[in-house]
């Protein structure tokens, strides 16, 4: 019984880089590092999802660039409303002018945004979760708190990733980060938190279907199907994500059509506010009904489809070697 307690209080060796010699860590307490009976600590937890996200952000950047192409090309240079399918074809030309620059446009934000957007959504996310108990499996009240509460760490990363593609038409190249920031700089940094309304509930939507629904789903597809069939885990979670990535859509591109109406804009022009962006979207449904609504929600899909499935396989990797390791030195007992 010695043994046991001992070994399940060991804090993990991976807390060394920021653990101060007195053996407390430099920015948490020693319970982020010490393994639960669910087989990891908070800090392995955090790094999986991390790790998760890096993985999925860097594979599905060219279909995140389109998509946002198709959308912010809802209007000619003149401002007047096009029909889907021109949008479609002019974000195509980009692609076809440039194929590697469109692909890998906005990844280095969105690489830098794994830190300063994820950190502060998957931190909030697992610290309800692990403190009411749900370990690295978060339930919908944390998948709130979440939402609401990152918000204003994430939209000046995306408001930068989309400020880099939004002169591809005219420039024919990504704008420079530095560009953006000196821009919104000059005042006050205001420009960078546009969009900050519809990406809490783009936000909420994704935590709640992505980061909550996705996993319940997946484990009970691989109990009905996987267990039954030969199908694996990343089969399952594939049938899973496919499952939800419609309803996502559906939910968030709405949103996120106000989020690329807000951000794309000129920072040294008038701001769109939540209404007039609104406003903007009813027009283009006025001309095009559900089509202007939804632009962009074929690709969505395919996108979503893509991220969910990428991001928990790399998720549930890095979870299932952390594991492994807490075994084999000791730190977690299998039940």
């Amino acid at each position: 019984t010695r043994t046991r307690t001992r070994t399940r209080t060991r804090t993990h060796p991976a807390s060394i880089i920021i653990m101060s010699a007195q053996g407390k860590s430099a920015f948490f307490g020693e319970e982020y590092f010490i393994v639960k009976k669910s087989g990891l600590s908070q800090f392995q937890a955090m790094t999986a999802y991390l790790g998760g996200s890096a993985f999925q952000t860097i594979m599905d950047n060219p279909v995140t660039a389109y998509r946002q192409l198709v959308q912010q090309y809802a209007k000619d240079a003149a401002g007047k409303p096009v029909d889907p399918k021109i949008a479609s074809q002019e974000a195509q030309a980009v692609f076809r002018a440039a194929p590697v620059q469109a692909s890998l446009s906005g990844v280095a934000p969105r690489l830098v945004g794994v830190g300063f957007k994820r950190i502060p959504k998957f931190g909030i996310l697992l610290g309800i979760s692990f403190f009411m108990g749900e370990g690295e499996s978060p339930g919908f009240i944390a998948a709130t708190g979440a939402s609401i509460l990152s918000a204003p760490f994430i939209n000046p990363i995306r408001m930068i990733e989309k400020q880099q593609r939004a002169y591809f038409r005219q420039t024919g190249t990504t704008k420079p980060i530095m560009d953006i920031i000196r821009e919104s700089a000059a005042q006050r940094f205001a420009p960078l938190f546009r969009g900050t309304i519809p990406l809490m509930g783009h936000s909420l939507a994704s935590a709640t279907l992505g980061l909550v629904g996705q996993p319940k789903l997946q484990k009970y597809i691989q109990k009905e199907l996987g267990d039954k069939t030969s199908m694996g885990r990343a089969a399952t979670g594939l049938v899973a994500s496919a499952v939800v990535s419609p309803i996502y859509v559906v939910v968030t591109n709405p949103l996120s059509r106000l989020e690329v109406i807000m951000q794309t804009s000129s920072i040294s022009g008038k701001a769109y506010t939540v209404t007039e962006a609104i406003k903007e979207v009813v027009t283009d449904s006025a001309k095009f009904g559900l089509r202007g609504i939804f632009r962009g929600q074929g690709i969505g899909i395919a996108k979503a489809v893509i991220s969910l499935t990428l991001f928990h396989e790399g998720r549930i990797y890095l979870q299932e070697a952390f594991k492994r390791h807490n075994i084999e030195n000791g730190s977690f007992t299998p039940e």
